[in-house]
């Protein structure tokens, strides 16, 4: 009769089962990599404060027809001006880390098949925030036209760097997130939380709510910015729809 061998249970065991103190360590780990590798960004982007400063000041010197100047208005607004440039371009910068940790972080949980998709995930994860931000950069010009001329003829725009800022930077950051919304669809159906064809039959309320959240999470409130970012959360919600349907098969 052969012996049994007490190691044998403890070799097979599945390699990524983890106690939950290992899994508060894990944690641990990515969090303090997430916040190293913002403080390196932010350490870059105050670096390079006027360059993007630059950047950022140009769809206000269109809108306003090429006088870009900006005023403050306190001996501390420019230092407190980059600064938060810092802690934006921070975490702009360090995305595609930021999204590698989380999908480290999760990969132990995954099972074989879909591990194959978290680079693809965490790769058009990036392209999709940088395409929010980008849209919501090149609208900007138009909804500051808007908010300008809404008020009336008899009054003449003095911009605060730090409101200027604060809101093209919030416009950038909202619109990038919202785009992450077809991954988020795609990574339900395959995980068999929803299906297409329940997506599908939903489309009409779904349509009504992407135009509800744009008027509510636009941040500069006018009409064309919160079609800029509701037409193409309607596109991807079909578009995600397809793609759940490819590779649900």
């Amino acid at each position: 009769m052969a012996l049994k061998n007490p190691l044998r249970r403890k070799a097979v065991a599945a390699p990524n089962q983890m106690t939950l103190f290992e899994h508060f360590g894990e944690l641990r780990h990515r969090l303090v990599v997430c916040v190293i590798a913002i403080a390196i960004g932010g350490l870059v982007a105050f670096f390079f404060y006027p360059q993007i400063l630059h950047v950022l000041q140009e769809p206000y010197c269109q809108a306003n027809h090429g006088d870009c100047a900006l005023y403050i208005t306190a001996p501390l607004d420019g230092l407190t001006l980059r600064i938060k440039m810092a802690l934006f371009g921070g975490f702009f910068l360090s995305l595609p880390v930021l999204l590698f940790q989380i999908w480290r972080f999760i990969v132990p949980a995954l099972r074989p098949q879909e591990r194959n998709y978290a680079i693809p995930f965490v790769a058009a994860s990036v392209l999709l925030f940088a395409l929010g931000a980008y849209v919501a950069y090149v609208s900007f010009e138009h909804a500051l036209a808007f908010l300008g001329a809404i008020g009336g003829p008899n009054l003449h725009q003095i911009y605060n760097p730090n409101q200027y800022l604060t809101l093209i930077l919030m416009m950038m950051l909202i619109f990038g997130l919202t785009f992450e919304f077809p991954v988020l669809l795609v990574a339900l159906q395959l995980a068999k939380v929803i299906t297409p064809k329940q997506l599908l039959a939903q489309w009409r309320w779904a349509v009504i709510g992407i135009t509800v959240a744009a008027a509510v999470f636009t941040p500069s409130g006018d009409p064309f910015s919160m079609l800029v970012l509701a037409i193409p959360l309607v596109a991807f919600y079909f578009l995600a729809i397809g793609i759940g349907k490819i590779f649900g098969r």
